[in-house]
């Protein structure tokens, strides 16, 4: 992209917007007139207050910059006025260089190190985000009082009110389904063709697994920074369209007791001089770089789920009998691995990758894919073997065997013990700065973890009230 090409996209545009990522996945946004839309803004930046970003500057270091990057340019089709949108990344002024607390520049420095340390030109990944979509929610959680209230007319739950047509999708049984159970392809239409005005390629559209309006929109993989970028622009268009609609989407890993979460798989592949590393002649005609990678993936699958599973909630998905891998495995198309090689043995080589099944999109997707990578150069740098795949339902082994394969973490206070214990490989190259691992996880405990055990929920009252 040029400044030209970026001059000519805006013709028309009354304001620019430019936006980044905090480390807990959250969109940050600014609106400017566009006729501050100049060149210089892309080498200098924008000034910000960084003491209001959650985990970031003190009050009396707060001067930020924003530095928008044109490549990432789209107009914003959900606003009335037309709009110019640019992601950018942020510097730190006082030593004029990637702030270390920024996820996307984690990511940017995570591929750099893939870089110089000879493994590779370039990672691509491939995320596949899963939301719900509700017609409304209603939610509070205050000292005396504490309650959800999910409606759907899609919910298996509202076929014994009034007014109800009978057309509900049972628990478990959504993938795939058409019309009348199906009330959302015409917002998913929606999505894809919006998606697809903005530059991002899309492979299909459908109704997921569970009930009351779980889907899923597949894009394009891309390279590592540009494809973060695309969850954040997909999980804004998805929101947005959604309240066009009279409706609400959430990415919320577990929004729905008794049947599947919403995860995010992460297909990846890293390439050299034109080739795909993970193509050769081994195990499913993978490489051994491909296998080191998916040992680096296992020996620290535990410890990247801070990134990757990073709500309280994410761990309400990660649970046996909902399709949700539990188990730290791999394996060639076997869906209850948490770790997959897609496809047939004699697929090309440019299609041969690993996809990655644990994550959610709860969080920043420049943080999950960046602990994915430093875990999958660890593994190559140290040529971690995987062992043996998996190639059984690991759901059905008896559990002699089940407790031969090592689990995910079963709550976020469990997989930041593990990343405790070791950091030196997210911290190779200062990828990972320890400032910003000690934040991130003082964050989460401090104004997440702490708040919601120290709070009864409804149905502990269920159990104990009468004890």
């Amino acid at each position: 992209m040029t400044f030209d090409k970026v001059k000519e996209m805006a013709d028309g545009a009354k304001f620019m917007d430019v936006s980044f990522s905090d480390m807990y996945g959250v969109q940050q946004k600014f609106t400017f007139p566009i006729e501050k839309l100049e060149e210089s803004i892309f080498k200098d930046g924008l000034f910000f207050d960084g003491s209001s970003v959650r985990s970031w500057q003190p009050i009396d270091k707060s001067d930020m910059v924003v530095v928008p990057d044109m490549n990432t340019a789209f107009i914003d089709a959900t606003r009335q006025e037309k709009v110019i949108h640019f992601i950018g990344y942020i510097v730190d002024p006082r030593d004029q260089k990637r702030y270390h607390k920024d996820p996307r520049s984690i990511l940017h420095y995570a591929v750099e190190y893939l870089k110089s340390a000879g493994i590779g030109d370039s990672v691509y990944f491939g995320p596949e985000p899963e939301f719900f979509v509700f017609d409304s929610i209603r939610f509070q959680s205050t000292q005396d009082s504490s309650f959800y209230e999910i409606n759907s007319e899609e919910g298996h739950w509202e076929s014994s009110k009034e007014g109800s047509l009978g057309n509900q999708i049972r628990p478990k049984s959504g993938y795939f389904q058409s019309a009348p159970l199906d009330t959302l392809a015409d917002f998913r239409d929606q999505v894809m063709m919006a998606l697809e005005e903005i530059g991002i390629p899309c492979e299909l559209h459908h109704h997921e697994v569970a009930t009351a309006g779980q889907c899923e929109v597949g894009m394009r993989f891309n390279e590592a920074v540009f494809s973060a970028d695309n969850v954040m622009k997909l999980k804004f268009i998805v929101k947005n369209i959604a309240a066009q609609y009279g409706k609400t989407a959430t990415f919320m890993p577990k929004p729905i007791f008794g049947d599947n979460g919403s995860g995010m798989h992460v297909h990846f592949s890293i390439w050299k001089d034109g080739k795909n590393t993970f193509a050769g002649n081994g195990y499913h005609n993978l490489s051994d770089e491909a296998l080191f990678a998916i040992g680096g993936i296992l020996k620290h699958g535990r410890a990247i789920q801070v990134f990757t599973n990073p709500s309280i909630n994410s761990y309400k998905r990660l649970i046996p009998g909902f399709e949700a891998p539990v188990k730290l495995a791999y394996s060639a198309t076997n869906r209850s691995a948490a770790v997959r090689i897609p496809g047939e043995s004699d697929m090309s080589d440019k299609s041969k990758r690993i996809e990655f099944r644990c994550p959610d999109s709860s969080g920043s997707p420049y943080l999950a894919f960046a602990a994915m990578l430093m875990a999958v150069v660890d593994g190559i740098q140290n040529k971690i073997h995987p062992g043996d795949p998996t190639d059984k339902d690991i759901y059905e082994l008896p559990e002699s065997e089940k407790k031969s394969i090592p689990s995910t973490c079963s709550s976020l206070e469990e997989a930041i013990s593990e990343l405790k214990k070791d950091t030196s490989w997210l911290t190779k190259g200062n990828v990972f700065s320890p400032e910003m691992i000690d934040a991130y996880i003082d964050y989460r405990i401090q104004s997440e973890i702490m708040e919601v055990h120290q709070r009864p929920n409804p149905h502990e009252y269920e159990l104990y009230y009468n004890v």
